[in-house]
């Protein structure tokens, strides 16, 4: 069977096709369009070498060294002590999706054309991808702004056969990795230790994974209030479309149509002033709530959308063969967009606990006491509200924005720092535990459903997805412990889109 293939071109990517190649389901390839590109600016950096200039980061020394300037024979040895000194990133490794998003990313961004790589060292990084060999990452140590260095340099580090890798299960020194794929480190010329690691791939890379599953959570937790509506009877008329329009945001109208088609044929649903007025607000405004947080996720997507065809380098080689010093490695675009991620992802999860509250609350919702089949004898889910509760609250601290702080860094020659990185990460945590809530409340609907024996009485749409539901969860009999269920289901939530 022919291998499917993204094409790195540098400025067509999009973050769908590098979730293919991030799980393995497509290879990468740099068409021969952008090739030549990669050629000419490489061949403009050894024009200005041959000419004798000074250029930063090619025969100079970096950040707050950059006046020393390096002799000829020293360049390659420059290159390699950058990636060996950089190559400080502590904590637990990235996981390899991440990992590869960020190879995936580098590669596209030295293939716009503006980096001075050479396209043998390009092409290693490619085959890396495609033979699956992958870079240990630890997950902390960038500040942001240089780039990110150090995560970038232990992925840089594996082409020279140094650091360490991942192949086929097994974690190798980066020679012997290579050399188990069939592959050969490169001898680092010019600029290219710099082009490999200055360049905002990490928080990016991050990102763009971190986005796909906020999507997904999105979707869930939009599914998970349409359940709990037909468990709770709950009032659609404050999804009445005209009424949306008076507050034309289009995220609300999105949020409530889905919702409406969802619930369409349920014999669980109320109109207004048949059994109460109006509904609670974490259920009469599911569509301002989740629709707020829609908002943000597309003013993210829009941000990631730049960044992943971006040049991120400094310096920057233009077509014309000026060489230019600026900002582009900064990730304050990216830093204030996964802060605001960090913000609406946590806001599904906070209307979702006080959801949760009203299935598991007698006094809100008329059913049994925490949806227990014998209440006193049984808990019921009690303490699955309370589990919601923690991962709501633990949110609340990582959703304070990294983006405000900045230490200086390189003798105060780079004294603003995004720490768009710690964003990101913080973002990816948000976003699983705000699948573990969504997956709470899911259960906790679908119990909800079981005791009152309505299955029956379900929109078919909505029949379908708790069908899948109860394959992960059962409905409890009995007081049991959950929490594998939770997990599976969080799980599930972040790799399975509704929509399907």
């Amino acid at each position: 069977m022919e291998q499917k293939v993204i094409e790195l071109d540098g400025y067509t990517l999009n973050r769908h096709q590098i979730e293919k190649v991030a799980y393995g389901k497509y290879q990468a390839e740099v068409p021969e369009q952008a090739l030549e590109r990669v050629r000419k600016s490489r061949k403009r950096i050894e024009t200005q070498l041959d000419e004798g200039k000074i250029i930063y980061g090619v025969n100079t020394g970096f950040g707050k060294l950059s006046d020393v300037v390096i002799e000829k024979e020293d360049i390659s040895k420059l290159q390699l002590n950058l990636l060996r000194a950089d190559a400080v990133g502590i904590g637990d490794p990235l996981p390899t999706p991440v990992v590869r998003t960020m190879m995936v990313l580098r590669a596209n961004a030295l293939a716009k054309g503006f980096s001075g790589i050479r396209e043998e060292t390009l092409n290693l990084l490619i085959e890396m991808i495609n033979k699956r060999v992958h870079p240990v990452v630890p997950s902390k140590g960038s500040v942001g702004a240089s780039g990110d260095l150090a995560p970038l340099a232990h992925i840089a580090i594996v082409l020279v056969g140094e650091g360490k890798a991942e192949y086929e299960g097994e974690i190798l020194t980066g020679k012997e990795a290579l050399r188990k794929a069939g592959l050969q480190p490169v001898e680092l010329a010019a600029k290219e230790g710099l082009a490999l690691i200055n360049g905002t791939q990490a928080m990016s890379g991050i990102g763009v994974v971190t986005l796909n599953e906020a999507e997904r959570v999105g979707l869930a937790a939009d599914m998970a209030a349409s359940l709990t509506m037909e468990a709770l009877h709950g009032v659609i008329t404050a999804f009445n479309k005209d009424l949306l329009a008076v507050r034309p945001h289009p995220e609300f109208e999105l949020v409530a149509s889905r919702i409406r088609n969802w619930l369409e044929g349920s014999k669980r649903i109320t109109k207004q002033g048949e059994v109460r007025v109006q509904d609670a607000y974490s259920i009469r405004g599911i569509p301002q709530v989740h629709g707020a947080s829609w908002q943000t996720i597309n003013y993210v997507d829009e941000r990631l959308k730049t960044e992943i065809n971006a040049a991120t380098d400094n310096p920057i080689i233009l077509e014309n063969g000026e060489i230019y010093s600026s900002g582009h490695f900064h990730g304050q675009p990216i830093a204030l967009a996964m802060d605001f991620l960090k913000v609406a992802t946590a806001e599904w999860a906070n209307i979702s606990e006080r959801r949760i509250e009203r299935l598991v609350n007698p006094a809100l919702s008329g059913l049994s006491p925490f949806l227990a089949t014998n209440p006193g004898l049984e808990c019921g889910l009690m303490v699955a509200q309370y589990a919601a509760a923690a991962l709501v609250s633990e949110n609340k601290v990582l959703a304070h924005p990294a983006s405000v702080d900045s230490i200086p860094t390189s003798a105060n020659q780079e004294d603003h720092v995004s720490m768009g990185t710690i964003g990101s990460r913080q973002a990816r945590d948000i976003v699983h535990n705000t699948a573990k809530v969504i997956a709470i409340e899911l259960i906790s609907a679908s119990q909800a459903i079981y005791l009152d024996e309505a299955e029956d009485m379900l929109a078919p749409a909505t029949k379908k997805y708790l069908d899948m539901v109860r394959e992960i969860c059962p409905p409890l009999k009995g007081d049991q412990d959950i929490s594998e269920e939770i997990e599976k289901l969080a799980a599930f939530i972040l790799r399975e889109d509704v929509l399907k």
